[in-house]
């Protein structure tokens, strides 16, 4: 989505950038100081506004067509248009606004309205950047860390692992039968939001018996083949859950980005809305 069509999207958006910095440069108000109140002020601010309305129903028609569409090996198309085209002429788009935002304002900021539509605006820019990184990078991290198995997979074997541990410490003492059984009934992968995004359980039941059964380990013991087996079966349950708990944070900062992104691009219309009005019927 960066480069597709040979950078087409960025070439676009550089251009309209490189417009505007030249009229902002060429630009002689006639107040000697540039503002948004100018000729080049209310072109640049129109063209800003265009942009934010036609990104927001881009990202819009972007995710309504994810909800409709049918089979991931098809065309991805909307109305005749590659979703790779929307996407990339969000990012390119978007970021031009900083630029365009900015001259716009002729660098004149206050605690008013029209500062908290521009400062809104930056927010969302960083975000939707936040999400460009996540959803390039991630899939990446996620798809190292499964090694060929789904979250359902690795959570199917840890479940297994449970039920032959189980069956290892009937013969075994009640403190190590015990912390088995809390392993088994206790852990968790997931949970609070909190814990998603961490990516580990610094209290997780399972460590705490394979702590356990290690210090059982160093003092003799009857039937050590066991204790080792069992031990062996801890250290990779833990490591079975040690990739479903990051699988599980890789997915959490890939969405937890829209609880920033959607939400503030909504009060960015509306911020922007207001400071239309305000432009265009109070001053």
């Amino acid at each position: 989505m960066l480069v597709y069509r040979n950078f087409r999207y960025f070439k676009w958006a550089a251009l309209l950038v490189l417009a505007s910095v030249i009229a902002y440069w060429l630009h002689q108000p006639f107040a000697g100081v540039p503002n948004g109140g100018t000729w080049l002020g209310y072109v640049l601010g129109t063209i800003g506004a265009g942009i934010i309305f036609w990104l927001t129903y881009l990202g819009i028609r972007k995710r309504r067509y994810g909800i409709h569409r049918e089979g991931a090996g098809k065309d991805k198309r909307k109305d005749g248009i590659k979703l790779e085209d929307w996407v990339s002429a969000h990012i390119y788009f978007g970021l031009s606004l900083i630029i365009v935002a900015t001259l716009h304002t002729g660098f004149q900021f206050g605690w008013n309205l029209h500062t908290l539509a521009y400062a809104l605006m930056i927010i969302v820019i960083v975000s939707g950047i936040f999400g460009v990184y996540a959803y390039i990078r991630y899939p990446q991290l996620m798809t190292e860390n499964r090694r060929g198995l789904t979250l359902n997979n690795m959570l199917a074997q840890v479940a297994d692992l449970d039920k032959e541990m189980r069956g290892i410490t009937m013969s075994m003492g009640e403190n190590i039968n015990a912390a088995v059984l809390r392993a088994a009934q206790e852990t968790r992968v997931g949970g609070s939001f909190g814990r998603m995004l961490a990516g580990q359980d610094a209290s997780c039941p399972t460590t705490a018996a394979r702590v356990l059964v290690e210090q059982v380990a160093h003092q003799p013991h009857d039937d050590e083949a066991a204790l080792r087996r069992l031990l062996s079966l801890l250290v990779r349950k833990e490591e079975l859950l040690r990739r479903a708990r990051r699988d599980v944070q890789f997915s959490a900062l890939m969405q937890i980005w829209l609880f920033v992104h959607v939400p503030l691009s909504f009060g960015l219309l509306a911020a922007l809305t207001a400071h239309i009005v305000s432009v265009f019927f109070y001053w």
